[in-house]
């Protein structure tokens, strides 16, 4: 396909490139648990524009520099554009097999709601509190910590929907968040709290294993790109080493994922609906080592230009790092007690406490003053968890100026 080179911002070229990979993520498993054509044809959509970035991405950046350590700095700017690519381009392999007809286990598909993050899939009703109302009026995400990523409205398809898009009735919504949050989505929606739509088959106990290890791999994944991305936000290197450990880790849970999808063959006849498994473990793996490829900026000591914050902060979801302050609302409460998550629709997926590290922390977990909170999710949400955490909202005024 001929392009034409256009003049671009490469900043805006960038946060494009995170937003589409992130996007792209969510719809590819979206696509797993429904078998749906529509949600994969979506994500080989993405992949296509992202192509178009990438052309332009390379272009600008040989076109702006002249000197070393312009060269240098750029070199940080282009790996972080390589990391996005290679996401988008490894859930178009997942979309695409979904478009050949390539079967899923029904263990794997039963076992992804039980991820940290799950995704769900409702109709909105006439006369719901959805009905005709605009997304940024209802603040869905603060409401219930469920993001929606992609709205089916008769023929056609909005994905990431922005604050301005407006609900109708009949339009399909897929959104991505905790299950906690599944109660109140369907009570705005009008519709049912869904029962396991996926059907029950005789379960092979290498099959289940691996199904639950492929979750885990899903989870370590998607924690990695967040802690990837907040390594280079802040510069902090230990958060770097931590995402290449974590790499290392998945690469040993893939080995021992693949010899139970193997071991599963042996005691069953369809086979070939085991093939979405070892996809599946792939597309996991290809995820954190992307991410470990953002942390090796910080790794190698590159210089990061002040462009990269920016592109962190400015995308759909903000990477936010605050402090629990002593008295706070948060100050010796649980994650359950506090309702952390469906207050500010923020995923917490870091604690640090004193000189430890928790990651994926359960709603047990019980904060104290003065952890340290990584988290995502969108800028209204960061702006209620600053709250909850006694923090002075200035500070992320005073960062957005950085």
């Amino acid at each position: 396909m001929e392009r034409d080179f256009q003049p671009v911002n490469f900043k805006d070229v960038l946060i494009e490139m995170k937003d589409i990979s992130e996007l792209a993520v969510d719809l590819a498993y979206s696509a797993v648990l429904y078998e749906s054509s529509a949600i994969a044809d979506e994500v080989i959509d993405l992949e296509e524009r992202m192509n178009d970035l990438v052309y332009q991405a390379r272009i600008t950046s040989m076109m702006s520099v002249r000197r070393l350590d312009e060269a240098e700095a750029m070199s940080g700017l282009l790996q972080l554009a390589e990391a996005s690519e290679r996401i988008s381009n490894n859930a178009a392999d997942i979309a695409k097999n979904i478009m050949r007809h390539v079967s899923f286990p029904a263990n794997l598909r039963r076992a992804l709601p039980d991820a940290e993050e799950a995704t769900h899939r409702i109709t909105v009703a006439a006369g719901s509190a959805l009905d005709g109302v605009r997304l940024g009026d209802i603040k869905l995400q603060s409401v219930t910590g469920i993001r929606i990523i992609l709205i089916r409205r008769m023929q056609q398809r909005i994905y990431d929907p922005d604050k301005h898009t407006v609900l109708r009735a009949g339009d399909i919504l897929v959104g991505r968040g905790p299950d906690y949050g599944l109660p109140e989505f369907c009570k705005l929606a009008g519709e049912p709290e869904p029962n396991d739509s996926v059907s029950q088959q005789n379960s092979i106990a290498d099959l289940d294993r691996a199904a639950q290890l492929m979750i885990e791999m899903k989870n370590i994944s998607e924690l990695s790109v967040g802690l990837a991305y907040t390594a280079l936000l802040h510069e902090n290197l230990d958060l770097a080493n931590e995402v290449a450990a974590l790499e290392e880790e998945l690469d040993e849970m893939r080995l021992k994922l693949d010899l139970w999808t193997l071991e599963a063959a042996k005691r069953t006849d369809d086979v070939a609906s085991l093939r979405g498994m070892l996809y599946m473990s792939s597309f996991a793996e290809s995820i954190s080592d992307a991410a470990c490829s953002i942390a090796d900026v910080v790794i190698r000591e590159i210089d990061v230009p002040p462009v990269i914050k920016r592109i962190v902060r400015e995308s759909d979801e903000v990477i936010s790092w605050v402090a629990v302050q002593k008295g706070s609302a948060l100050d010796g409460k649980t994650l359950a007690e506090s309702r952390v998550g469906s207050v500010t629709g923020m995923v917490i997926f870091a604690v640090k406490q004193g000189n430890r590290w928790v990651y994926r922390p359960g709603r047990n977990y019980r904060l104290h003053a003065d952890d340290l909170l990584v988290s995502r999710g969108r800028r209204d949400g960061e702006e209620k968890l600053y709250g909850l955490c006694g923090a002075d909202t200035d500070e992320l005024e005073d960062f957005e100026e950085e």
